[in-house]
């Protein structure tokens, strides 16, 4: 458990660390400010939370001798990140926000940041066996 629980954490933290760069390179480059309706606690939360997630999904079929089924996981959680777009594309802004039309451009990547971590982390934190 200690390693899957590290796997999530250093997934977390790195996917929270590449949303707010990319967060900082999206905003000035286009000259925006999206700070009233996103911010670096709820990018830290998302990330975290997921990524513990994610893990724990490892976590359970390793207990259940179910290491097989990882592949099936990982397709489970490529399809959960694609779904979790759908609100952020129909999110209603502030009306002081300017460029609401560019928030999904901001968003849409960041949903996807901690499965990308999770999976590019793996091969760092497999136990012997465990393929």
């Amino acid at each position: 458990m200690k390693n899957h629980l590290i796997h999530g954490v250093v997934a977390g933290i790195l996917s929270t660390l590449t949303s707010l760069v990319y967060l900082n390179i999206y905003q000035n480059l286009y000259y925006l400010d999206y700070s009233l309706v996103i911010n670096w606690t709820a990018i830290l939360g998302a990330s975290m939370i997921g990524c513990i997630l994610m893990v724990l999904g490892y976590f359970t079929l390793e207990k259940r001798s179910k290491v097989k089924f990882k592949g099936t996981l990982n397709l489970i959680y490529m399809f959960i990140s694609f779904i979790s777009i759908i609100p952020a594309m129909g999110m209603s802004l502030p009306l002081e926000i300017d460029f609401p039309e560019l928030f999904p451009g901001l968003v849409i990547p960041m949903h996807f940041f901690p499965a990308m971590l999770i999976f590019g982390l793996e091969p760092f934190f497999l136990k012997k066996g465990n393929k």
